[in-house]
């Protein structure tokens, strides 16, 4: 493993690329912040906007959100609709686990604080956990189904309520680097990320779950998907999520202070509706090396929040460390016992880059040092 030189993001995140220098492309992104006109990139968004601005009617919706109720699905609404002046329809995935009580507040909040109408799919629990134990056993992504709903749901909900301007936040591959790390503003192609595909229909199908069930899952027909106009709104300007942390405050978002310090993370803001899901995202680090806290230390050293050093010591604390709650959550949800989930875990570690030491636990070969 190599290590970027600016931040601590290794080479092994799937699609990322780094220079002559060593520096990962999202780095090399965010620095090249500084060449781009955002003034005229607003008013190419001023001008998106007037296209459907009243579309349907006066009083009728004429854009949509995709929210979770988290810090940037805050800032997405206040910018359509306080900023912009439009009159956005929300819709959301709820995956079904706990929520922190943070995440109830936040999905309310949202709603209440800027008087905007949420749509919810819940996918059918059978279905759902049936899919979870198929994807997780195999392929190490238990969320699949969330994941690709997120992508999917509301394609489908701005087709029918007519919402062909549809929101979505920052585009993740070229914000922090990954397979078509293009800047564009259209975010139609991210249905086909690494996320949201990878897993072929039939291997779904059975125990119980055929293609009726995975309808919502099935992306609109391409002449369908031309009908619509899905932007990210982080082409449009500056983004930062810890910026847009500290807006959704002032909105009423809550944090996880004072209710939850989860192990395998440093920060208390981002993907905290429920614990179980954490377990999708920390899949990351037995299969590629790092997970959310490599992500969010990067990320704090290109904002100027944190130096290289710092993030080392937090990387090398947190990342490996997958919270209990998490464990506990998910394996209620699944029926798994511990030792069933640590033995699926285990086979998930990626043996060109981990080794056990003398005492049993997994470590990287090639760990996040000073000189990395």
């Amino acid at each position: 493993m190599k290590y970027c030189k600016k931040c601590v993001m290794p080479d092994t995140r799937p699609g990322i690329m780094f220079d002559q220098n060593g520096v990962c492309c999202a780095c090399n992104h965010y620095d090249m912040r500084k060449d781009v006109d955002y003034d005229a990139r607003f008013k190419e968004f001023e001008a998106l906007c007037n296209k459907y601005r009243g579309m349907n009617g006066e009083n009728g919706y004429d854009c949509a959100v995709a929210v979770s109720g988290g810090k940037d699905s805050h800032y997405q609404v206040h910018m359509l609709k306080e900023v912009m002046g439009m009159n956005p329809i929300l819709y959301t995935v709820e995956d079904n686990f706990p929520m922190t009580d943070a995440g109830k507040h936040n999905l309310q909040n949202i709603s209440e604080t800027f008087g905007c109408t949420i749509i919810s799919c819940k996918p059918d629990i059978r279905t759902q956990k049936t899919i979870m134990r198929k994807t997780f056993e195999k392929y190490g992504k238990p969320t699949w189904i969330i994941d690709r709903l997120l992508y999917t749901y509301p394609l489908h909900m701005a087709l029918k309520f007519n919402t062909p301007l549809l929101c979505y936040g920052e585009n993740v591959s070229y914000e922090y680097g990954g397979v078509d790390d293009v800047e564009t503003y259209s975010a139609k192609e991210q249905i086909n990320n690494g996320v949201a595909i990878g897993i072929p229909l039939e291997e779904l199908i059975g125990e119980g779950v055929t293609e009726k069930e995975l309808q919502l899952t099935l992306a609109p027909e391409p002449e369908q998907l031309e009908q619509l106009d899905v932007f990210y709104l982080s082409y449009f300007m500056e983004w930062n999520s810890y910026r847009n942390y500290q807006f959704a405050k002032s909105r009423g978002f809550h944090d996880l202070s004072h209710e939850w310090d989860r192990s395998h993370h440093v920060e208390n803001f981002d993907q905290i509706d429920s614990p179980a899901y954490l377990v999708h995202s920390w899949m990351k680090y037995p299969k590629f090396g790092h997970a959310s806290a490599t992500d969010y230390c990067s990320r704090a050293i290109r904002y100027g929040l944190m130096t290289r050093d710092a993030a080392i010591e937090l990387v090398n604390k947190r990342d490996h460390d997958l919270d209990s709650r998490s464990v506990a959550d998910f394996c209620k949800f699944l029926g798994y016992s511990d030792t069933e989930f640590w033995s699926i875990i285990d086979s998930f570690y990626n043996r060109d880059i981990f080794e056990k030491d003398d005492i049993g636990r997994w470590v990287l070969k090639n760990p996040l040092t000073q000189s990395s």
